[in-house]
């Protein structure tokens, strides 16, 4: 009893804390109490207070984050103007205070962008958010400088998408570059970028973006009605944000495709999605999303059609073969050897003379073994992790085999498998692939080619059930649109015959090319 009232209590506490308003005073000296007790023992906020119009002149007190707000633009567009201006202040006015609010507002400051809040909880979070907070005495108001200049990383090419033919530049971890970079290549006045704050602590910057006549409107009322719905004292990544507003929890397939170029993100906002960037990551969301996304690149728009068709195709073949390629082993070697043709078995046998296990444990073997190696390449240095990965499987696989633990031809088996997963152009997808192919290969060992049918057939069903904000997962085939199947993962038609928006996106704007001009033609 006592542990539920205790969190009723927190709870309450907790709501108090972030909801509660406290009004800026005109008493400059309340405000100033009031924000260096909010930041105290916090070394790094500069507190200044100073005078305008000499030492009996008006008082004023400015606060910010030392590292975090642009000291160059504070001390000569800020600071100087504003002990230079006061200067000019009549001292034969009647309301010498008024004035020189008046003057600080409106001639003083050389800056481009400031803002007025009346709540100090405000001010509080826009120094934190690398602005500066000036406020004056005898005015009810803070003035928020946009002062903002944190360390942040250039933009370069994506680490976790190789680009083959198209733009280098990658997204960052400061929001407003990565939205100036989406804009960048939607110049339409229609295209908006909607911000929203979330986390009881860390307030994260997350930004929706869309193209108003396009997008189809209860997807973006979801998506906004998700994120705002979010109750977490702190969002740290994008990853933060996918688990919170993907609809299925527990499903091996992601609903929401995540990309670091932005490319892919002005793309998809063409297309009628909507594309979400969470401050500090450089991962972008984009909703809705299908499996036959997840198996197209941006190289196959840049690329002509015949060439991006036959690579689609390759995608699907390596796609089906990593994830039944050792159940389908399994099953043929251990209760169907009859399909297989006399020679191969024979050589099948003839290299399994000797072996010890099974061939699901020689499988699983070689699979978990590649998976260490796998998840260690990742972990240590790039230039010692790829060696790491090349060697350790060749000298593993190399010595399975001389000491008779598993056969030859499970290396190969097992080799050509790792090398599909990798064609996948999407590593969750890849992940999620990795995952069920564990559980093909135990229902081959149990029941057969029967299992594994079965757990294809399992599969299948579940993507036929899932969405992604309303979206089939696997639409355009199910349900089938034959509008839409000139750009799926097994064909690409040119540009010139792609003339209309998917329309499994249901956008409110569908053709692309060719409107108001007669489609006949």
């Amino acid at each position: 009893m006592k542990i539920h009232r205790r969190k009723r209590d927190n709870e309450v506490l907790h709501e108090q804390k972030f909801e509660s308003a406290t009004t800026i005073s005109e008493i400059i000296d309340d405000n100033i109490s009031k924000v260096k007790n909010a930041f105290m023992d916090s070394n790094d906020v500069v507190f200044r207070e100073f005078n305008i119009g000499g030492p009996e002149g008006h008082r004023m007190f400015l606060s910010y984050i030392d590292g975090m707000a642009d000291k160059i633009l504070l001390n000569d567009f800020v600071l100087m103007p504003l002990m230079l201006k006061a200067r000019e202040v009549k001292p034969d006015l009647e309301d010498i205070r008024n004035s020189l609010i008046d003057a600080t507002k409106n001639s003083a400051m050389a800056v481009t962008d400031f803002k007025e809040v009346d709540q100090i909880e405000d001010a509080l979070l826009a120094i934190m958010a690398g602005e500066t907070a000036l406020f004056i005495d005898g005015y009810n108001k803070a003035i928020i400088i946009a002062t903002r200049l944190w360390p942040a990383r250039n933009t370069s090419e994506p680490s976790a998408e190789t680009v083959i033919r198209g733009p280098r530049d990658g997204f960052v971890e400061t929001i407003r570059f990565n939205t100036a970079l989406v804009r960048r290549r939607i110049r339409d006045t229609r295209f908006k970028v909607k911000q929203i704050r979330v986390g009881t602590r860390s307030k994260t910057d997350i930004a929706i973006m869309y193209i108003d006549d396009i997008v189809d409107k209860r997807v973006l009322q979801k998506v906004e009605e998700k994120i705002k719905s979010i109750n977490i004292d702190a969002v740290l990544d994008s990853g933060y944000v996918q688990q919170f507003i993907e609809e299925k929890q527990f499903t091996p397939f992601p609903q929401i495709q995540t990309t670091e170029r932005p490319d892919v993100v002005a793309g998809a906002v063409y297309e009628g999605r909507v594309a979400i960037i969470v401050d500090n990551s450089p991962f972008a969301l984009i909703v809705p999303t299908t499996l036959n996304a997840f198996f197209q690149s941006a190289e196959d728009y840049y690329s002509r059609s015949s060439i991006t068709t036959f690579v689609r195709f390759l995608r699907l073949m390596v796609g089906t073969l990593s994830l039944v390629a050792p159940s389908l082993y399994i099953a043929l070697t251990s209760y169907h050897p009859g399909i297989i043709p006399n020679k191969l078995i024979l050589s099948i046998a003839a290299t399994r003379e000797g072996i010890p296990f099974p061939a699901f444990i020689e499988a699983i073997i070689m699979e978990l073994t590649l998976e260490f190696l796998r998840e260690a390449g990742v972990r240590l240095p790039r230039p010692i992790g790829s060696t790491i990965g090349i060697v350790g499987g060749i000298v593993i696989g190399q010595a399975a085999v001389s000491a008779g633990i598993v056969s030859p031809i499970m290396v190969v088996v097992v080799a050509i498998t790792a090398i599909s997963s990798f064609a996948i152009p999407n590593y969750e997808v890849a992940t999620s692939f990795r995952l069920i192919r564990f559980i093909l290969m135990i229902l081959g060992a149990i029941y057969g080619l029967y299992g594994v049918v079965l757990g294809c057939m399992a599969t299948l069903i579940h993507l036929v059930n899932l969405k992604s904000f309303g979206t089939p997962y696997l639409a355009p085939m199910a349900p089938f649109s034959m509008e839409d199947m000139k750009d799926t993962f097994i064909l690409k038609l040119p540009w010139k015959y792609l003339k209309k928006r998917p329309i499994h996106l249901d956008p409110e704007d569908v053709l692309r090319q060719g409107g108001g001009e007669d489609d006949s033609k």
